[in-house]
């Protein structure tokens, strides 16, 4: 069966970024309402901007805080009776350079935990009552670093695979109640996020040419993610992988695991620019 997102209100955390914008127009496109969450509220203001005010609810949310979290969602729940979907999009990475673990500011590292791995359990717990009252979903962003090898970006794709196996587990859990979780897998996308492994850094750059097969260098839009996240809702999928080319290493993660871990390993050049990255940001 359909699930329709006609007046269904949906919360939206990380929602003035890349995927979580466009995410948000989709949505309600078909007729959902909005509760957009983010840390800037000025972003947050631009986007509603675009949607019909009794439609929308933007309101600066910490997912680090879980006060801040409550507060949104009381404040969701005072203006639209209801929250049906949670989507726990928010997520941080390296702020200027990519990082080994051997050399990074221990303080970013956990910051990165704080928001992609426990702001999203901290979001998920903060409505999941809501959400089973109301047979909805959640929806959390994961990443293909959840089944590929995360060098040189430790803390999120060990929050990514984290999260991964959160929403898997409360899935299972949720089936009897009639509700359902989701994990959303996006590719290489066209935001902020991956701008330095797309030019922005020569070095990181070129290690992405070697590490992944030309297949699998390219970005999609936020816009085609916010489709398939659609599309997912529609029929509960519990994965959401998009771009497509990424459901046979996710089918096969296991095999592509070893064979990638040992190539990384092994990969002489590879290891010869992990050493230049390390020298040029030592602390």
């Amino acid at each position: 069966m359909i699930y329709h997102l006609q007046d269904k209100v949906v919360l939206i955390t990380g929602a003035s970024g890349g995927i979580g914008a466009s995410c948000a127009r989709e949505l309600y496109k078909l007729g959902a309402k909005l509760v957009l969450t983010d840390l800037s509220q000025k972003a947050l203001d631009t986007l509603a901007a675009e949607f019909a005010k009794e439609r929308v609810l933007a309101m600066a949310m910490d997912v680090t805080d879980w006060k801040s979290i409550k507060k949104v969602t009381n404040i969701a729940l005072s203006t639209f009776g209801k929250i049906d979907i949670v989507f726990a999009n928010a997520g941080i990475s390296w702020k200027e350079s990519a990082y080994t673990v051997f050399n990074c500011d221990e303080s970013e590292f956990k910051k990165i935990l704080e928001v992609d791995l426990l702001g999203v359990w901290r979001t998920i717990k903060s409505t999941l009552p809501e959400v089973v009252k109301n047979k909805g979903q959640v929806v959390v962003t994961s990443s293909i670093y959840a089944f590929t090898n995360g060098m040189c970006n430790a803390p999120y794709a060990t929050s990514k695979a984290g999260i991964e196996m959160l929403a898997r587990s409360l899935r299972a859990e949720l089936a009897g109640k009639s509700a359902s979780a989701s994990v959303l897998y996006p590719g290489w996308i066209t935001t902020p996020l991956t701008e330095g492994v797309f030019g922005g850094d020569s070095l990181t750059t070129k290690m992405r040419e070697i590490g992944f097969p030309p297949i699998l260098r390219n970005t999609i839009s936020p816009e085609k993610v916010a489709k398939a996240l659609v599309k997912g809702l529609q029929h509960r999928k519990p994965r959401i992988i998009v771009p497509a080319r990424w459901v046979p290493i996710q089918l096969f993660r296991g095999i592509v695991g070893i064979f990638s871990d040992w190539f990384l390993a092994n990969h002489t050049r590879i290891q010869s620019m992990l050493l230049e990255l390390e020298d040029r940001t030592k602390k």
